[in-house]
């Protein structure tokens, strides 16, 4: 229902300005926490529990998109790369942790033809290298890419089909390398890390918070992000890039630290994923899984960190539910529930509320002036 302002009623005052418009984000962010480490431990199964340790996952590479995507303008179709490089740094060193006599992974004796380590896989053995690479492979890579697409003004259509056939490639890469890279079964089986049991139920419980704890941090960061300089710079070349080059600025280096922190967060994602589910192979990393991700932060707003979040939770959780009952209808139920968002609600379910303000306030202002008229 919409009231009308009645005569002499003050002007609204600007958005943010208000008490509530300081408080909310504040308010979000507890209740958030509220909910990720004091609600779910209480009210879910440590089955569920983990399945929702999953789909954090999930929402940190959706976070990710909103920077680059919702932010920046670039339609990241292959972030399946970056949470496949993370994925793989670390499931590499809890291989190796778990590895028996001689050092080799158990896949590596069973389809390979040497007894010895691949040169590439001995850094990842310690600990702090993996780590390292966890975060640090996929911003190189997602830098090297950008330097050379951004600089060469690939943008729009192209640069999503780009990204998306590196996400290809990357993945029958791995297909290919079944000696090396456990081919379609990819790495599996790990049994601790760093030291403690993933059997423990204690310790996939731990797994949990530390996922939800990252998600939080770097949801915070990057709303920072967003209302820093750079990101009214990052929008500014996202609406025009021609006017900020002519202010003196570089656009492609703006497009490419946006770039390589969403990589950076799909790699992060990738690496927390591994101990979380048990898995990592490369049906997890191509075409399809890269989609899903973004078809997640759309349905939830690409533009605003809480609604790509949980539009990726949701979408996540929706597949795994429906797809159980519906198996041959779920994937088209999913692009249903896309072009609908797409279409009728472009900035995501987000944005609901902000349509509904708009409209009341433009059916208020049509009643108003008929009522002049008359």
């Amino acid at each position: 229902m919409c009231i009308r302002d009645s005569p002499g009623t003050a002007a609204p005052r600007p958005p943010g300005t208000g008490r509530w418009d300081r408080l909310r984000a504040p308010a979000g962010f507890a209740a958030a926490a509220a909910a990720l480490f004091l609600v779910a431990p209480l009210l879910l199964t440590d089955f569920r529990l983990g399945l929702l340790a999953k789909y954090l996952c999930f929402a940190i590479v959706a976070v990710g998109i909103a920077l680059a995507w919702g932010r920046g303008g670039m339609l990241t179709l292959g972030q399946g790369l970056f949470f496949g490089l993370g994925g793989y740094a670390m499931a590499m060193h809890l291989e190796l942790a778990d590895a028996g006599p001689g050092g080799l992974p158990d896949f590596m004796l069973l389809y390979g033809d040497t007894d010895t380590l691949p040169w590439w896989w001995v850094p990842f053995a310690h600990p702090v290298v993996a780590l390292a690479a966890v975060l640090l492979l996929p911003m190189a890579v997602a830098a090297g890419i950008g330097l050379l697409v951004f600089r060469r003004r690939v943008r729009g259509a192209y640069f999503a089909i780009l990204s998306q056939a590196l996400a290809a490639a990357f993945a029958l890469l791995l297909i290919g390398q079944q000696a090396t890279t456990g081919g379609t079964n990819g790495l599996t089986n790990f049994r601790g890390i760093f030291g403690y049991s993933l059997h423990d139920p204690v310790n996939r419980r731990m797994v949990y918070f530390v996922i939800a704890a990252v998600l939080l941090i770097l949801v915070a960061l990057t709303r920072h992000l967003f209302l820093s300089r750079y990101g009214e710079l990052l929008a500014a070349v996202r609406d025009s890039e021609e006017r900020v080059r002519f202010l003196g600025y570089d656009p492609a280096l703006v497009k490419l630290a946006a770039y390589t922190a969403s990589a950076g967060m799909a790699g992060v994602a990738g690496a927390l994923f591994v101990p979380a589910v048990g898995i990592i192979s490369p049906a997890m990393i191509g075409i399809v899984p890269s989609i899903e991700f973004v078809i997640g932060a759309a349905i939830g707003g690409r533009a605003s960190l809480p609604g790509a979040a949980l539009g990726a939770i949701t979408v996540a959780w929706a597949q795994t539910t429906l797809s159980e009952q519906f198996p041959a209808g779920w994937t088209y139920f999913q692009a249903l529930l896309f072009i609908v968002v797409i279409v009728f609600l472009p900035g995501g379910l987000a944005s609901l509320a902000h349509v509904l303000r708009r409209r009341c306030r433009l059916y208020t202002s049509n009643t108003a002036d008929e009522a002049a008229s008359v």
